[in-house]
């Protein structure tokens, strides 16, 4: 309970916890961000680190002069891309060791045949709106790689995802993190950040136990 305290605490005043970090470890936050951001993307047991959020707040704090924005852009775009290509490559050679381990009870296979099916169908789609969806953009490249979709395939779009994304919230918060009402209300805006980010998976969950019933 109290790591999770802690991370809620850091996403909500990132702010702050950024600004700490920067007088800390001045250059060497670029590396430290590089390695959140990739985590974040690329690991299945970090869906918990913060990418919207922290991708926002980095903008505002390029802003004024903090980081550099270009700089900020090329190495958390990246990580982007660098993080769900590992993140396919776990799925792809783990996977179906994976889902011996677990003897079906946790990965199904027909679960993996079924998204295979729709990521060849709707895989581009998928994985640049996966990027803008907290947790989801955790595991897409993972089921893809299970479900072995083509790596080129994946990869091109895994290219336009990342830069998007990074471009979207970095650059929104380069222009609009310092506003006067946005820098005020800093917390605030991070929370209605999150929760505008994990409104579609919820909204999806309710469909579906709606159509069930």
């Amino acid at each position: 309970m109290e790591i999770i305290k802690n991370i809620i605490d850091f996403v909500l005043h990132i702010d702050k916890h950024l600004s700490v970090i920067i007088q800390n470890f001045g250059a060497w936050t670029y590396l430290l961000l590089f390695g959140i951001i990739f985590a974040e993307t690329g690991l299945v047991i970090t869906p918990f680190l913060p990418g919207d959020s922290l991708l926002f707040a980095v903008g505002a704090f390029a802003a004024v002069g903090s980081f550099d924005i270009v700089w900020v852009f090329v190495i958390l775009a990246a990580a982007a891309i660098i993080g769900d290509s590992v993140n396919y490559a776990i799925g792809k050679v783990l996977g179906e060791r994976l889902m011996q381990i677990a003897n079906g009870r946790l990965i199904k296979k027909e679960y993996i045949e079924k998204t295979h099916k729709f990521y060849e169908k709707y895989g581009g789609k998928t994985i640049v709106i996966a990027r803008f969806v907290p947790i989801v953009r955790t595991f897409a490249p993972f089921v893809a790689g299970i479900g072995k979709m083509r790596y080129l395939y994946f990869f091109s779009y895994n290219v336009i995802g990342g830069l998007l994304w990074v471009a979207i919230f970095v650059f929104g918060g380069f222009y609009f993190g310092n506003i006067p009402i946005v820098k005020k209300n800093f917390t605030l805006v991070i929370f209605i950040i999150v929760v505008l980010s994990i409104m579609p998976p919820i909204i999806e969950v309710w469909r579906h136990r709606k159509k069930a019933q």
